[in-house]
């Protein structure tokens, strides 16, 4: 296994040396000390010329000081509907008049970059045992062992933003978040996409039973919780789930085994269909939705530049279904109502791929963004639309 990085710095007691620990971003390439005593303004502009800044002092004010950091950047909620670190809103880009929603689009996400970039260079120390070195700084360390193992190395740093975001994402998995099409909870896990967005969910839920999926072999694809999956399960098909990242896969098989279907989803890690897989009567997918590039890890599950996923999973199609069998694409319609992909998208890649679109059910999400009138996208949120396309083999002439 290769070491990792090492950064140094200097306090006025003497050279640092640390580890980089984090998993989301590349070591910076220089660093500094800050403490309770420096400025939102000065961390900013240090950050901003690509210092990082190894935080020494009281944990409470260096999460002060990453709100301050946030606000004084202008970062705007991420496309979940969470808050900028703090909780607080921030400032954000003006409504923009709907011709121009590309162009809003576009600098938010420029924004965003922006955001997961200079935030992410205020530091704080660790040592053994995932323990954070500062004054009044919370035991992290069972959140830590559960997102990263074991700690290879120490001491270390890690952006105080991603451990928050660890912080975070323990608290998501111990309590779970509430399903209703399955009456029960899923427990997402680190750097996993939670179904916070629950339409989709309930489209397919309506779809297995007005079209009948027990005793079929059906394939979630992208799983990530395995909540499309689990409903499947429920209604009584055979699934293989799948997923390209290892947390995922291994997310989804804990759930499946926490609610007692084990026996009905197999998880794999795989790139779309399991290599040397059975045709399936059923694929089910909810492909990443936005054609762009994601910050950051976690919002790969939501952005999928230039739709690559999308029109690989569509052409992989025919070779995955068997005689008769069909597909379930259940994706928003945001990109269209952004400008950022045609309108008819969906059909026309399914008639490219030799098939066609039999049917097509929608619902309105009701996630806190669609309410947001300060949202520069707010005419395209109160309008979007998450769509459910059943696809299946082209009809003769």
């Amino acid at each position: 296994m290769t070491s990792p990085p090492l950064l140094v710095w200097r306090t006025p007691a003497g050279e640092r040396r640390a580890a980089w620990l984090s998993h989301l971003v590349p070591a910076p390439e220089r660093a500094g000390a800050a403490d309770d005593r420096t400025t939102a303004a000065a961390a900013l502009a240090r950050a901003r010329r690509g210092e990082a800044l190894v935080y020494g002092g009281d944990y409470h004010n260096a999460r002060q000081l990453l709100t301050a950091m946030a606000r004084r950047l202008g970062t705007a909620p991420s496309d979940d509907g969470r808050r900028s670190p703090g909780g607080r809103r921030s400032a954000r880009l003006p409504p923009p008049p709907a011709r121009d929603l590309t162009e809003a689009f576009r600098q938010e996400r420029a924004l965003k970059r922006l955001e997961h970039e200079v935030l992410t260079r205020l530091l704080v120390p660790v040592e053994s045992g995932w323990r954070i070195p500062l004054t009044r700084a919370p035991d992290v360390a069972a959140a830590c062992e559960e997102a990263l193992g074991p700690m290879p190395v120490a001491p270390g740093l890690l952006p105080l933003r991603e451990l928050l975001g660890i912080v975070g994402a323990h608290e998501w998995r111990r309590r779970g978040v509430e399903v209703p099409a399955l009456g029960a909870r899923v427990h997402p896990h680190y750097g996993v996409y939670a179904p916070v967005r629950g339409e989709y969910v309930d489209l397919v839920a309506a779809a297995a039973a007005e079209w009948p999926v027990a005793g079929k072999l059906a394939y979630d694809v992208g799983t990530g919780t395995g909540v499309l999956a689990l409903v499947l399960a429920r209604a009584g098909a055979r699934v293989v789930a799948t997923d390209v990242e290892a947390a995922a896969a291994a997310c989804a098989r804990e759930n499946a085994a926490r609610l007692g279907l084990a026996d009905r989803v197999e998880v794999v890690q795989a790139d779309l269909f399991p290599e040397g897989g059975a045709p399936a009567d059923l694929v089910v997918s909810n492909p990443p939705w936005l054609p762009a590039e994601a910050a950051s890890p976690l919002e790969r599950a939501v952005y999928d530049p230039g739709g690559r996923f999308l029109e690989r999973l569509l052409r992989a199609l025919p070779g995955r279904l068997a005689p008769g069998g069909e597909a379930w694409i259940v994706i928003s319609d945001l990109a269209e109502r952004l400008g950022l992909r045609p309108p008819g998208a969906v059909e026309a890649l399914a008639i490219a791929a030799g098939l066609a679109v039999r049917d097509v059910r929608e619902a309105r999400p009701a996630h806190p963004r669609v309410k947001d009138r300060e949202d520069p996208l707010h005419a395209a949120r109160a309008a979007e639309r998450t769509r459910l396309y059943r696809i299946g083999a082209a009809l003769p002439g």
